[in-house]
């Protein structure tokens, strides 16, 4: 009984922590005009209220005069950037004064970043700071052991992190109780859409106004393919609409891990994605666009981001998780500032892939692990080091007037356009051709967000760990394919749900539930 008081006892203070940030967003009232970038206020602390940049980064280590050098690894999911070494040279500076480190910035293309963390965690090689997600396999690359458990190194180097991030973001991503990752101080309310070229849209008198469904795109597709034969209509490297930023699963705390309830309704029947109406009529349109030659033929293989198709202008549109600026953030990232619009295209939810859908990560092979605690630390604290990290070098990569930057010639050498990874984007400047009230639109981006029934619940893979590790092998040789319409959905979706049940879908997804009905007993 006390066992249970306490678990009730959580659950009550995660869900009102979160019902507080949502609120907190909406108001404004308390915040200040450079709160930061993609999301909630942060339990009321400021982008100028937090930990001065000045301080110590060790949580009370006194400096850095008594720790030895070290090398920091920074893995994360991105293209590599021409002015890499210039900038961590910058970095470097600050942090060797800090906490005696160095770090060493290891970008891995989109197309890549799967199969090469796959295997950097199964030969243990070291590595220090890795990027994660709960869309991207965290609670599975959790039971591998890849993670280290934080919640004392955040106690005892962490406190920035503690004193400027909601409560909700790390209750939220707790997996038996436990931190394996520090989420990005960022926006809780998701949404999907799509990201257009504004030119093309205004050079060929297409009406973006009439866009409310992904079917409401078909004929403006085809006017493009037949206007623009140089480019890609749509451009694809995998879920399209069948993402779950869009099409709005839950899949209780993996979106790796097949079985998922629908989180802009109240429904909790756990059910595995590829027999739900969604998810069938997202593959036929994918099928059909094609078909017809509106996305790209290497969809299921290409190494390519979209911003690597953005930058060299191939195409017309991709399908983007939403937030208020996202054109412009890619349009930035790009080198294209003011030449891309979006469209939000589903209603705004919140859900445990918000709280924990961008995590710094420990590796377990870290040889410093406090360190590594210290410079995520930083990150959530120091504004030069932040920007610097995620925008390059001031006067060199952009110009600053007061919170406001501008682009020079040498931007596109280093856009690496993961802002929304690292640390607390409340600290980020804001591009001049972005909307100054960027943060303000934030907050109000976050009312009225539909909660899922889900939220706070985190499913543990440990008692299905073998059928998990099966069904991602299989998941791997179908679900990019058919999710692109690389293939045809009416042949292949049967013999992908065959094998799905044949590696354990079943036990798993029961498995699931089970696990859920009892987080929902205790709610």
């Amino acid at each position: 009984m006390k066992q249970r008081k306490k678990r009730l006892s959580f659950i009550f203070t995660l869900l009102v922590a979160v019902a507080m940030v949502i609120s907190a967003c909406g108001g404004g009232g308390n915040s200040k005009n450079n709160d930061s970038d993609s999301g909630s206020n942060s339990g009321g602390t400021s982008s100028t209220e937090t930990p001065s940049s000045n301080s110590s980064a060790g949580g009370g280590d006194g400096g850095s005069s008594d720790l030895a050098p070290y090398e920091l690894t920074l893995y994360y999911p991105g293209t590599p950037q021409k002015d890499e070494k210039v900038v961590e040279e910058a970095i470097n500076k600050i942090l060797k004064e800090k906490i005696n480190a160095t770090l060493d910035i290891i970008p891995i293309e989109w197309g890549a970043w799967d199969d090469r963390m796959n295997l950097l965690i199964a030969s243990r090689e070291k590595a220090d700071i890795i990027f994660t997600a709960q869309w991207n396999g965290h609670a599975v690359n959790v039971g591998k052991g890849a993670f280290l458990e934080l919640n004392d190194l955040l106690q005892k180097h962490g406190q920035g992190i503690l004193e400027s991030l909601d409560p909700a973001f790390l209750e939220g991503a707790k997996i038996n109780g436990k931190n394996y990752g520090v989420p990005t101080n960022k926006e809780l309310a998701a949404a999907g859409g799509i990201v257009y070229d504004k030119k093309i849209a205004e050079d060929l008198g297409l009406d973006m106004s009439s866009v409310k469904t992904p079917q409401d795109l078909t004929p403006i597709l085809e006017k493009v393919k037949q206007a623009r034969p140089d480019i890609t209509p749509v451009w694809t490297n995998g879920g399209m609409f069948n993402s779950h930023f869009f099409a709005n699963y839950d899949f209780l705390g993996d979106g790796t891990i097949p079985g998922a309830i629908l989180k802009d309704v109240d429904d909790t029947t756990v059910r595995p994605v590829e027999e739900m109406d969604r998810y069938k009529e997202y593959l036929a349109l994918a099928r059909d666009w094609f078909q017809k030659g509106y996305i790209n033929k290497d969809a299921t293989t290409t190494l390519q981001s979209s911003t690597d198709i953005w930058q060299a202008r191939g195409t017309f549109l991709t399908v983007e998780p939403m937030k208020p600026g996202k054109a412009e953030e890619i349009a930035s990232a790009a080198g294209r500032s003011g030449e891309l619009e979006q469209i939000i295209l589903t209603s705004k939810t919140v859900a445990t892939s918000e709280t924990a859908g961008s995590m710094l990560a420990i590796s377990s092979t870290s040889e410093d692990p406090e360190r590594a605690m210290m410079f995520i630390n930083l990150l959530h604290t120091d504004k030069e080091l932040n920007n610097l990290l995620n925008f390059g070098i001031e006067g060199v990569h952009y110009t600053r007037n007061g919170e406001i930057i501008s682009p020079t010639d040498k931007t596109a050498d280093y856009s690496p356009g993961a802002a929304w990874m690292f640390g607390n984007q409340f600290l980020n400047y804001v591009w001049e051709s972005e909307d100054p009230e960027k943060w303000n639109k934030f907050r109000e981006f976050n009312q009225n967000a539909h909660v899922s029934p889900g939220l706070g619940f985190v499913f543990n893979s440990d008692p299905v760990k073998s059928e998990v590790g099966a069904l991602a092998n299989v998941i791997e040789q179908y679900q990019r394919a058919l999710e692109t319409g690389s293939v045809d959905p009416d042949k292949v979706l049967p013999d992908y749900l065959n094998a799905l049940r044949a590696a354990g879908l079943d036990k798993v997804v029961a498995e699931k539930q089970r696990q859920f009905n009892e987080f929902l007993a205790n709610k």
